[in-house]
């Protein structure tokens, strides 16, 4: 192939042990590789607002036993590799600018790296499978691609590893998903700059059926069912004491009807004065709410 012109600048490595509190830290503040796929909508685990979330620290990355499972073995696995290459790779985090790889493996010359996959299924596994039938999933081949754009190398190794053996499968730089790398961020970037959170999406619904869900979801139906018959109720009574009442206050039988004037909202945008003011400057911050809803 042609040789690859790298995307950035030469990059920099980050002196940070993978995996420590300060690296932790460090991941908050970048665009990681890791995280692409959950920017570009493509990760099965992640979804732009829980990586928005994450980001903005209102909620913590958890680690998760396959998590534990990839760093558990990920030095057999290196060595397995490098046994089955002849190639020694060294594990460093790279950055260029705001973005950051945490490489399993680069060679000294930095023109190959290496991404390890650990499943907990080995061989038995679908991402084994997939990768053996010559198909590599979309949120690893987005993440891969990230680690190419930072570190300039001219090829990627895959490497899924069952516990004794490996599959390798190369994996070429792509100019045009770099950019669709760095449009998604940029994209994903507004809404941490904002403090905005990304629409909702399907992946971000949880379908509950256990019991505990179930008996309290019928509870809330039967009673907000109840409650809009009652709010219906006292519509209706209220036009009906509405149409009766002829005074600024009437009462009897425990109600009153009182009518009284009330100031208009202001249209802050009719005044002369706040044209070209940024309002949002004045604005509250961001608080969650919660909806409760009977479909």
């Amino acid at each position: 192939m042609d040789k690859h012109v790298p995307y950035f600048s030469t990059p920099t490595i980050v002196q940070l042990a993978q995996g420590s509190p300060e690296w932790l830290d460090y991941r908050r503040t970048m665009r990681n590789a890791s995280e692409t796929a959950a920017v570009l909508g493509v990760s099965p685990w992640c979804t732009p607002y829980q990586l928005w979330l994450q980001k903005t620290g209102r909620a913590e990355v958890k680690a998760t036993a396959a998590m534990q499972r990839g760093t558990d073995l990920e030095p057999a696995a290196r060595a397995a590799y490098e046994t089955e290459t002849g190639i020694i790779m060294q594990p460093l985090v790279l950055q260029d600018g705001l973005y950051s790889a945490s490489l399993d493996g680069m060679t000294l010359e930095g023109d190959l790296i290496v991404e390890i996959k650990c499943p907990f299924k080995g061989q038995d596994s679908e991402l084994w499978q997939q990768v053996k039938a010559g198909h590599v999933p979309d949120h690893y081949a987005a993440q891969i691609q990230h680690q190419l754009m930072v570190s300039g190398a001219q090829l990627a190794h895959l490497y899924v590893f069952d516990g004794s053996q490996g599959l390798l499968r190369p994996i070429e730089p792509i100019d045009h998903a770099f950019q669709r790398i760095r449009d998604g961020w940029e994209a994903f970037q507004v809404y941490l700059d904002t403090d905005t959170p990304p629409p909702l999406t399907d992946a971000d619904t949880v379908i509950r059926d256990d019991a505990d869900w179930l008996a309290a979801a019928s509870a809330f139906a039967q009673a907000k069912a109840a409650a809009d018959l009652a709010d219906a109720a006292v519509t209706q009574a209220r036009e009906a004491l509405l149409a009766l009442a002829r005074h600024p206050k009437e009462q009897g039988a425990g109600v009153a009807v009182t009518r009284f004037w009330k100031a208009g909202a202001v249209n802050y945008k009719a005044v002369p004065e706040l044209k070209g003011v940024n309002l949002e400057a004045y604005r509250g911050k961001l608080r969650e709410e919660v909806r409760v809803t009977a479909s």
